[in-house]
């Protein structure tokens, strides 16, 4: 490597350049979209197997990266390198899948090969290229025109906007089928297990909360001194004050400690009714966990009962249970 190398002003306009370039060609690529597209949509909605996408080089990574997107917004997608299909893979594709194929050109060898054995076998094919009168979009059964000016790289080699073209034009498909399936949040959390997302969508406060000898209670004859000694036993930061049918009927946190210091008060003769703060916030359990946190974002508090349709006590939680469970 040549340390003497540096980078110069004239880079930071040639990048600027190559987004420009990008970006002009999706613009035009969005108002070039036009009936075949809502073809695709429906051959797509109608496929009763699996959407197979594939592509060789450059476009073989972009297909590769929409039947990733497909697959986690609903569409079952995989991707098959159409080398491999020649030898052996073509047995994947059944007459009920549909196939989208990428080549700018429309001529790739390896894709025209297998168009034979597709067509035989009844699958629909939908084309994507930069060409609508190459080999490849004149035998598709649907042709997605990605054309675009020119490519960003310097030296009109290099694949970059034809690309980011094929990229966008797989989101655009991707994003349409979910809006028309109805596929929503928890869908796609479902997909997502191990992210955040997933967390948040599926966890819900009854996985988390503190329930059974765990919960923060005292009854409503207590003292305040009872009332401290069970924020220490149980750690949530307050404790819940029930009645006899376990009905909640307040809260005394440890915020209310610091302010009941202030006025130094017998700990062992004041009820704790006459400290405590009625009718508190709480939450039901089959909330989801994140309403607990924009609850306690939404009034300043770190720590929620929870209680079912009868205001009776099942659990408790606090910040620190939430961040445990990476809901937040």
């Amino acid at each position: 490597m040549n340390k003497s190398l540096t980078a110069t002003p004239r880079a930071l306009e040639l990048a600027r350049e190559v987004l420009n370039i990008e970006a002009a060609a999706l613009q035009a690529l969005a108002a070039r979209l036009d009936e075949n597209f809502l073809r695709a949509l429906d051959v797509i909605l109608r496929c009763k197997g699996r959407v197979i996408v594939s592509g060789m080089g450059k476009s073989g990574h972009i297909a590769r990266k929409i039947a990733s997107t497909l697959s986690s917004t609903g569409t079952p997608a995989y991707f098959v390198h159409p080398a491999e299909a020649s030898h052996g893979d073509l047995g994947m594709i059944t007459a009920d899948d549909i196939i989208i194929a990428l080549s700018y050109s429309g001529e790739s060898r390896e894709l025209l090969a297998i168009v034979p054995a597709i067509k035989r076998q009844g699958a629909k094919l939908i084309s994507m290229t930069g060409n609508p009168a190459s080999s490849l979009a004149t035998v598709a059964d649907v042709h997605l025109n990605a054309a675009v000016d020119k490519e960003a790289c310097p030296m009109g080699l290099a694949p970059t906007t034809s690309t980011t073209a094929a990229l966008a034009l797989g989101d655009a498909l991707a994003m349409a089928l979910l809006d028309t399936k109805g596929f929503g949040a928890e869908d796609f959390a479902r997909s997502h297990p191990g992210g955040s997302l997933g967390r948040r969508l599926l966890t819900h406060v009854r996985d988390i909360m503190r329930s059974g000898e765990r919960r923060p209670f005292v009854r409503e004859n207590a003292t305040l001194g009872d009332a401290i000694l069970e924020i220490s036993r149980k750690g949530v930061g307050m404790t819940a004050i029930v009645d006899a049918e376990q009905r909640v009927l307040g809260i005394y946190t440890d915020g209310d400690l610091r302010r009941t210091l202030e006025k130094k008060l017998d700990f062992s003769t004041t009820p704790i009714l006459s400290v405590m703060t009625p009718s508190p916030r709480s939450i039901g359990p089959d909330s989801l966990a994140v309403e607990a946190v924009q609850m306690m974002e939404q009034y300043n508090i770190s720590q929620l009962l929870v209680v079912d349709g009868q205001n009776k006590l099942v659990g408790a939680l606090n910040m620190h249970d939430l961040l445990h469970a990476k809901v937040i």
